[in-house]
């Protein structure tokens, strides 16, 4: 059955291979991205490339709310509803480490704006809908003032803090959809060929297809039906525990708690 399957961070990396994957299954895609030109040259060659492409496309800058919130919009405005949301955006690196309400980027991208648009589009999301969020082998644990502008991290304290932050919140939010749609965090496998790979490690990488498979899986497969709340870690290729303090409902909830301060504060 075809699915309407909105996908964050399209342009490159497993995002862009996932995209490709799922086109070629005859689903349609909304893609995402935040530089216009690079989105659009993106689903040019993605039509090129597969017979009958189904492909919108949506330009929105995720570490700044109101685009956020425009992206949710737009995307409202045009569908009654909406099969899958993959939050998949996410940055290791950047020269602008700070926004410009003083929040950490990388907490922003990978963590605060998939909340924030999750939350927007619930309502165009049936109970047998999926929200695949983007985590990472990378998980530590969370500074709850680096989370909130107060103190800076290094690039890569800033990401495996971020990336246990979307674990600890997809947990949570499952707890509160007992009624769907799932919601599911996942380590698409460790140093893929992914830009972020090349610039934050120097390597070049394995096989980006790696990612893209378990991220369509999360997205469409049975075997992923009744795993609301769970963690896949696709280095080992099972469902496995998060780092602990996921585990931990309070620390779990502290942080939502604290991703929903930061969100009534800048929205």
């Amino acid at each position: 059955m075809k699915k309407t399957i909105l996908l964050t961070g399209a342009t490159d990396g497993i995002g862009l291979a996932t995209a490709k994957m799922l086109l070629e299954q005859g689903h349609h895609l909304l893609l995402h991205g935040r530089n216009a030109q690079k989105l659009a040259d993106v689903a040019s060659d993605l039509s090129t490339m597969i017979d009958n492409a189904s492909i919108e496309t949506y330009v929105a800058d995720l570490s700044n709310f109101s685009d956020v919130k425009k992206l949710a919009a737009e995307v409202i405005e045009q569908h009654k509803s909406i099969d899958v949301l993959i939050n998949n955006a996410g940055v290791l690196k950047t020269s602008h480490v700070t926004t410009s309400v003083g929040l950490d980027v990388r907490f922003v991208v990978n963590t605060l704006a998939p909340y924030l648009l999750t939350r927007l589009l619930l309502p165009l999301m049936n109970s047998d809908g999926r929200i695949v969020n983007l985590s990472s082998a990378a998980q530590a644990p969370v500074n709850l003032d680096a989370l909130a502008g107060k103190i800076q991290l290094d690039d890569m304290g800033a990401y495996s803090q971020s990336k246990l932050a979307i674990t600890m919140w997809s947990k949570i939010m499952a707890q509160e959809l007992t009624k769907g749609p799932l919601v599911v965090a996942v380590n698409p496998g460790s140093l893929l060929a992914s830009k972020m790979v090349k610039e934050g490690f120097g390597v070049a990488g394995h096989d980006i297809d790696i990612g893209a498979d378990i991220l369509s899986r999360a997205a469409l497969s049975d075997e992923f039906a009744n795993a609301s709340g769970q963690y896949f870690d696709n280095d080992s290729g099972q469902f496995a525990p998060p780092h602990q303090d996921a585990l931990d409902q309070r620390k779990s909830e502290e942080v939502v708690k604290a991703i929903k301060k930061q969100l009534e504060q800048y929205t």
